[in-house]
């Protein structure tokens, strides 16, 4: 039992966050509470995420079953640890704080960790769980927690791939590049790690007021220009660099994922639909690269949830899809042209939920708010891709709804730092709001 080097007990939210979450600890060994087993079972039947983690969590425990006794232990894998499903039973010889009520399903988990910790003194035991109020609790009764961080996409919001980097060049240097001459950036000249399609905002040394704006292929390549600065059938032309930047992917067909993240009102989600708009129903025929553009978001409420809505699966949606009708009529002016255009298949308003099947091509298609998907919701999404089509993920990350992911956990982050490193990706992080005065305040202050 003490071979490994440490002992892990995993909480529910873990197990819900990561179905193959007893993959992720090497050699040591793993243990869950009974308790656990217990929440997992009430999540079972929910038809989202968090319902698929559990069902597919428990088919793992049953396969391990199969192998072997859980309740002395059974061999995850191969130069792996040993996981333990541990029963109240232990409970019985570990005295405990009069305040942690056993009745609570925390304070159970709590106390079987801190039971295994008492029973194996020779190894390190330690609580792993999303919750924050465990972590704390777990530490004030001397029993080491930490968050399950493998699920991060970034150690922080701050250290997330934002898409453009800032690079002092000599005046001659931007004066050539503005006349059409070859400029490159050596991995010797660069001055941190750079990747396809990030952009590159030219900085004179002597002028800081003297800059270009550039677009970063790879070091064999010259940098190119920032060619597609507005999307022009629907008069809308970038406020700043990184709406500049947006627009340039968002108009190129070669790039087939773009994420934009960004604070409420910086135009992310208005870009991205304008750019579809242009590209499937636009008056330039040699731009329309899709036919038809499909917008769709998450169903996360904000607050508490109002409970059941009545009608049709379109009027069900409709609350949930309000933002998305509300840019799209400000784009098209009014909701007769909207509707017809929807009757006609070239812009659809639909639920992500039975998007899980189907095969979309040749299409447009903009996901609103996806920082409240899930990393396994975001897979989903984006392996549905089919020929000729392109994804566009939009989500501001510090706006969360979804009490399973965080800030770099959720779906759209792992999207931003698993795509960087490819030729068909491209990523903006938008650093400004363009919506209002009060809307920008807002967002810093509150």
């Amino acid at each position: 039992m003490c071979m490994a080097k440490k002992n892990y007990v995993l909480d529910t939210s873990v197990c819900l966050t990561d179905a193959d979450v007893i993959y992720k600890f090497d050699n040591h060994d793993i243990f869950i509470p009974l308790k656990v087993l217990e929440e997992i079972d009430g999540h079972k039947k929910r038809q989202d995420s968090v319902g698929s983690n559990a069902r597919q969590f428990i088919r793992t425990l049953d396969t391990l079953r199969e192998k072997a006794n859980l309740e002395k232990g059974a061999r995850i894998g191969k130069g792996m640890g040993i996981l333990k499903v541990v029963s109240y039973a232990i409970l019985k010889e570990v005295i405990f704080p009069p305040d942690l009520d056993m009745r609570h399903p925390d304070h159970a988990i709590i106390a079987t960790a801190k039971a295994i910790q008492s029973d194996c003194e020779n190894r390190k035991t330690i609580m792993v769980s999303r919750d924050i109020n465990m972590r704390v609790i777990c530490d004030s009764i001397g029993l080491e927690a930490q968050d399950y961080i493998s699920e991060k996409a970034a150690p922080s919001f701050e250290e997330l791939y934002n898409g453009f980097i800032v690079q002092c060049f000599d005046d001659e240097v931007i004066d050539r590049f503005y006349a059409g001459e070859d400029i490159m950036i050596t991995e010797d000249e660069a001055e941190q790690p750079m990747y396809p399609n990030q952009y590159v905002m030219m900085v004179s040394n002597a002028n800081d007021k003297k800059s270009a704006l550039a677009k970063f292929k790879n070091h064999h390549e010259p940098l190119q220009n920032v060619v597609n600065k507005n999307i022009h059938d629907w008069k809308i032309d970038a406020r700043n660099k990184e709406q500049a930047f947006a627009i340039d992917m968002l108009m190129n067909p070669d790039i087939k994922i773009v994420s934009l993240v960004g604070r409420a009102g910086s135009g992310k989600t208005l870009l991205a639909i304008a750019a579809g708009l242009q590209q499937t129903i636009g008056l330039r025929t040699d731009e329309n690269h899709y036919s038809r553009l499909i917008v769709s978001r998450p169903v996360q409420p904000l607050g508490k949830d109002i409970g059941f809505l009545p009608g049709t699966m379109e009027e069900k949606m409709l609350p949930w899809l309000m933002p998305i009708q509300d840019n799209l009529k400000f784009l098209m002016g009014d909701r007769t042209s909207l509707e017809m255009y929807m009757e006609k298949g070239k812009i659809e308003i639909e639920a992500l939920t039975y998007i899980r099947g189907r095969s979309i091509s040749n299409a447009f298609i903009v996901i609103d708010e996806a920082q409240n998907l899930t990393k396994h919701e975001i897979k989903t999404i984006i392996t549905r891709i089919g020929e000729g089509t392109k994804i566009i993920l939009t989500g501001d990350v510090e706006q969360i709804d979804n009490v399973y992911v965080n800030e770099t956990s959720n779906g759209l982050a792992h999207a931003v730092e698993s795509f960087k490193e490819y030729p068909i990706a491209g990523h903006m992080t938008f650093k400004k709001g363009e919506r209002s005065e009060l809307a920008t305040l807002a967002s810093k202050v509150l």
